[in-house]
Formats: structure tokens, C-alpha cells, sequence
């Protein structure tokens, strides 16, 4: 990797400099556009009491589900928790610490954390356990909670295409949270399943500007399918 070539080789590579204690801003929804390589090096890598900023958990034996089987994960800022066994019984043994978040919040504690903004205010919240603890004003007539907004020391980031200077494009729902993510992060790290050269990208289609992209790598994805439903017979 060197100039404005963003491509590394590995995912040793791409999370160089991933240590104990850091925050990792993950992308996805469920297991829809998860950076399913990025999570497997954390895994490998063994790095503990890490807090994971991400939608959901994955679920049991796959997805960020995988990081809870050593207790890597030592916090969890989420929206939905609901598919994994694992996490619900480190939270209900004080294993693992859960601040829940609703998912607009969620999201906007991520634009924001990228946008440089340090806190916002949102009517979410206000009155509910959520809002506890936290700053309240009125504005128009109406109270309002102020989020603090989250920048990760690590963005893993899942995208459909990118180039070598780091400009991504991803694909239908897999965009979910992962032009958020891909801002917040000090280092962002973006797995694709292909990297094209400058300028074969449509830029009226680009999600997310190189700017913000520190390392891409070309992946390969099981994509699996959290709930499958089909008709009966």
C-alpha cells in the first residue's frame, strides 16, 4: 500500500495496529453487508476487552457472535440483541456490558462521530430509561436528549466495489450501516468483493469517498441468511 493506493493483500495487513481495549465501529444489520474477514482476523488475533459499536451481535458461531465464544467483546453499544444465546447469557452473568441504543441514534452517533460533531440532540429517548442520566433541553416546545457521538480507533467496513483509491460503492440493503461506520473510524478498514482501478467506478454512484477509507481488501463472503422463510407446501 503506498500513495493514494488504499489495496492491501492480507487481513494481517488490514488490521495492523488492532490492540486490547480499542473500539471497533462495525457496519451491517443483522448479517446482511457484515465485514465477515475482518471479524475472523479479530478472532485470529485474540485481542480482548474490546467494546464493538455495531447494529446487532451476529448470532451464535458466526458474524461478531464469534467474538463472544474467547469473551473478546467486553461492551457491546447496539440496538438489537436478539439473536444470540451467547451474549444473553454473558449479560445476564455481568460478563459483558450492553448499552442499548435505538437504531436511528445509533446511526446518527456514527454520521456524527464522522462529521466531527461531538454531541446532537434527539427527542428518541426522552422519558425512557434511555434518556437517563443525560442532558435535557426544549426546544420549540418539545424535550430532547443530547447523544454523545461515537468515533471508533477501528471501522471494519463491508462493501459491494471499490477502487485502489478507496472509493466505495455497496449494494442494495448490504448499505446499512456502513457509510456511517466507514466515516467514524481513525482507521477504516473496507473489505469489497471487487477492487477495480480509478476511474471505472461511476462517481455518481459512489457511497463513500476515498477520503475517509484507510485500507481495502478483497474478501470472499458465505452471505448467509439469518432467517430463512419459505412458504409451506
Amino acid at each position: 500500500m503506498s500513495g493514494f493506493n488504499k489495496v492491501v493483500d492480507s487481513y494481517d495487513e488490514a488490521l495492523v495496529g488492532l490492540k486490547d481495549n480499542m473500539t471497533i465501529i462495525a457496519g451491517g444489520f443483522g448479517l446482511c453487508g457484515i465485514p465477515e474477514g475482518s471479524i475472523a482476523q479479530i478472532k485470529k488475533m485474540g485481542t480482548t476487552g474490546l467494546t464493538i459499536v455495531s447494529n446487532n451481535c451476529g448470532v451464535d458461531g458466526f458474524g461478531l457472535g464469534i467474538l463472544l465464544e474467547d469473551k473478546q467483546v467486553k461492551k457491546m453499544v447496539s440496538s438489537y440483541v436478539g439473536e444470540n444465546a451467547l451474549f444473553e447469557q454473558q449479560l445476564l452473568a455481568g460478563e459483558l456490558e450492553v448499552e442499548l441504543t435505538p437504531q436511528g441514534t445509533l446511526a446518527e452517533k456514527m454520521r456524527a462521530g464522522g462529521a466531527g460533531l461531538p454531541a446532537f440532540y434527539t427527542a428518541t429517548g426522552y422519558g425512557t430509561p434511555v434518556g437517563e442520566g443525560k442532558e435535557v433541553r426544549e426546544f420549540n416546545g418539545r424535550q430532547y436528549i443530547m447523544e454523545e457521538s461515537i468515533v471508533g480507533d477501528f471501522a471494519v467496513v463491508k462493501g459491494w466495489k471499490a477502487d485502489r483509491y478507496g472509493n466505495v460503492i455497496y449494494r442494495n440493503t448490504a448499505q446499512n450501516f456502513n457509510p456511517m461506520a466507514a466515516t467514524a473510524g481513525k482507521i477504516t478498514v473496507v473489505e469489497v468483493e471487487e477492487i477495480v482501478e480509478p476511474g471505472e467506478l461511476d462517481p455518481n454512484h459512489i457511497h463513500t469517498p476515498g477520503i475517509y477509507v484507510d485500507r481495502i481488501i478483497q474478501g470472499t463472503f458465505e452471505k448467509r441468511i439469518e432467517q430463512r422463510t419459505v412458504r409451506t407446501a
